[in-house]
C-alpha cells in the first residue's frame, strides 16, 4: 500500500517506520540515564566532597552550550546520498558516547571521572540534538506529536532498564555493590559495560534502517550552504540566528529555564539526598549508603517508566485541551512530587512521588517540541532545535554554578532540600505556559489525526 501523501508533500509515515527512526533514543537514553542516576555516586566514592558535586557536574551543561547549536547548524548544512543529514552525527556520536561509558566506571581519580563526564555528555549532544531535527524533517505537521511521543517511549523505557541495572546486579545476580575507598563498585562496572554496547547498538539501527529526505530545493539548498561556508561566516549566522528567534520559541524558553533547573537539582542531589533523608548515612564506603544509590536507580526507573507509558497517553489530553495545557498540568504534578521527597522518609513511599515525576518527564520531551516544530522554519530546523536546548543548559549551569552553595551554607549541608527547591521551581514552570502562544485551532486538528493514527496502528498490532 502506497504511503499517505500530507499537505506539506510529507508521506505519513508506518508504526515500523516510526518505530526505526526513533530506536535509537532507546540507546541514547540508556547511557543518558546511567550517567544521571551514578555520576554523583561516582563523583563521591572517588573522594568528593558534597558541595563540591554541582561544581563537577558543571561540565555537561557548558558541553552542551557549545555543542548543540554547532551540530544543529552543521547537520542543517550536510547532505549525503547514502548517509544524509543527521544520521552521520547519530554514528560518530554514538561510537564517542560508548567508548565514554565503557571508561567511566573504571576512572582511577576524581578528575578523570570529570574529565569523561565532560566526553560522554559531548558525545551524546552529537548524537541527540539532531535526533529531535529529524522528527521535523521526516514527519508531516499531522504525526509530530506522534514522533515526539514515540522518542518519549524509547527514552522512558531505555532509562527503566539502564536505571535498575545495578539494583539488579546486586539483588538478583549477588554481585557486590560496595568496593574499598576510591574504587567503583562491580555492579557500578557492570552497568556501564552493558550501556556502552546499548548505547552504540541501538543508535546505529536507526542509522542503517532509516532514510532520509533530500533538501526540498537542492540547488537552492547547495547555494545557501556556499554562501554560509567559512568559520566566521558561521558564528555570524549562529549569533544572528539566536538573536532573531521565533516568538513562541522565546515563550517556551521561560517554561524549559524553570523544568529544567528542577530536573537538574533532582539528577544531582537524589542520591546523596536519600542516603541522607532516609538511609541515614553520607559514609560512601558504607553498604547503606549504595544501597541508597541502587534505590536511587529503582526510583529514577519508576519515572522513566510512567514517562514511557504516558507518552501515548498525552497527545490524547492534548487534543482535548491544547499541548501547552497538558504540559501546564504535567509539570505541575511532577513539582508537587518532587516536593513530597521532602517529607517521605519510607523508600517505597518514594516511588509515588516518582510517578508525578514521571508525568513532568513525559511532558517535557514531547509537548515543548511538539509545539516548537510547527513554528520553525524547515531549514533550519537543526539549528534551532540546539538553540532551544540553550535554555536546557542554561538552567543546569546556574544550577551546578549555586546550588552547592546553597546546599552547603544555607541549607548546612542537607542535600534533600535542593530537591525541594526543584519542586518549587517545576511548579513555576507549569504555571508560565499561560505565557505560550499556540494555535490551538490548527495544532488540535493536528493532534486529533496523530491520535486516530496511533489507535490504528494500535488495532492493527
Amino acid at each position: 500500500m502506497s504511503a499517505l501523501i500530507t499537505t506539506d508533500n510529507k508521506p505519513r509515515l508506518t508504526l515500523s517506520q516510526l518505530f526505526n527512526m526513533s530506536f535509537g533514543f532507546f540507546g541514547i537514553q540508556f547511557g543518558f540515564a546511567l550517567q544521571n542516576a551514578n555520576v554523583s555516586r561516582i563523583f563521591q566514592t572517588l573522594g568528593a566532597d558534597l558541595d563540591n558535586i554541582a561544581i563537577l557536574w558543571i561540565a555537561a551543561p557548558f558541553t552542551g552550550l557549545i555543542i548543540q547549536p554547532i551540530i544543529g547548524y552543521l547537520s542543517d548544512r550536510t547532505w549525503h546520498p547514502f548517509w544524509g543529514r543527521r544520521r552521520p552525527f547519530f554514528f560518530i556520536g554514538s561510537i564517542l558516547a560508548s567508548v565514554a561509558l565503557l571508561l567511566m566506571p573504571n576512572s582511577i581519580a576524581l578528575w578523570m571521572a570529570a574529565m569523561l563526564l565532560w566526553v560522554l555528555d559531548a558525545s551524546i549532544n552529537i548524537s541527540m540534538e539532531p535526533f529531535r531535527a529529524f522528527v521535523g524533517d521526516k514527519l508531516p505537521a499531522s504525526q509530530r506529536t506522534t514522533g515526539f511521543a514515540m522518542q518519549t517511549f524509547f527514552i522512558g523505557l531505555g532509562a527503566v532498564i539502564a536505571s535498575l541495572l545495578p539494583y539488579i546486579f546486586t539483588n538478583y545476580f549477588h554481585i557486590s555493590n560496595t568496593a574499598p575507598h576510591g574504587i567503583i563498585p562491580p555492579s557500578v562496572k557492570y552497568s556501564f559495560y552493558i550501556g556502552g554496547v546499548v548505547f552504540l547498538c541501538a543508535v546505529m539501527w536507526t542509522v542503517f534502517t532509516t532514510k532520509e529526505f533530500p533538501p526540498d530545493d537542492i540547488v537552492k539548498w547547495e547555494e545557501e550552504k556556499l554562501e554560509s561556508k567559512g568559520l566566521a561566516k558561521g558564528l555570524v549566522e549562529i549569533v544572528k540566528g539566536i538573536t532573531s528567534m521565533p516568538k513562541t520559541m522565546l515563550q517556551l524558553a521561560v517554561v524549559q529555564f524553570f523544568t529544567w533547573l528542577a530536573f537538574f537539582s533532582m539528577w544531582i542531589y537524589t542520591t546523596a539526598g536519600i542516603a541522607q533523608n532516609v538511609y541515614h548515612t553520607t559514609d560512601t564506603t558504607s553498604k547503606s549508603f549504595q544501597d541508597a544509590g541502587d534505590w536511587v536507580g529503582v526510583m529514577f526507573m519508576v519515572y522513566n517508566g510512567i514517562s514511557a507509558l504516558a507518552a501515548f497517553l498525552l497527545p490524547m489530553l492534548a487534543a482535548k485541551i491544547s499541548r501547552r495545557y497538558t504540559h501546564m498540568i504535567c509539570l505541575i504534578l511532577g513539582g508537587i512530587g518532587l516536593i513530597s521527597i521532602f517529607f517521605v522518609k519510607d523508600n517505597h513511599t518514594l516511588l509515588l512521588s516518582m510517578i508525578l515525576v514521571g508525568l513532568a518527564w513525559a511532558s517535557t520531551l514531547t509537548m515543548p517540541y511538539a509545539i516548537l516544530a510547527g513554528a520553525l522554519p524547515s531549514n533550519k530546523m537543526g539549528f534551532y532545535m540546539g538553540v532551544f536546548n540553550f535554555f536546557i543548559v542554561i538552567p543546569q549551569i546556574l544550577a551546578a554554578a549555586i546550588l552547592g552553595f546553597f546546599v552547603k551554607h544555607v541549607f548546612n549541608d542537607e542535600s534533600i532540600y535542593a530537591l525541594l527547591v526543584g519542586g518549587i521551581s517545576m511548579i513555576i514552570a507549569g504555571f508560565l505556559n499561560v505565557i505560550v502562544n499556540e494555535n490551538y485551532k490548527e495544532n488540535s486538528k493536528e493532534i486529533t489525526e496523530d491520535v486516530e493514527m496511533l489507535k490504528t496502528n494500535v488495532d492493527s498490532i
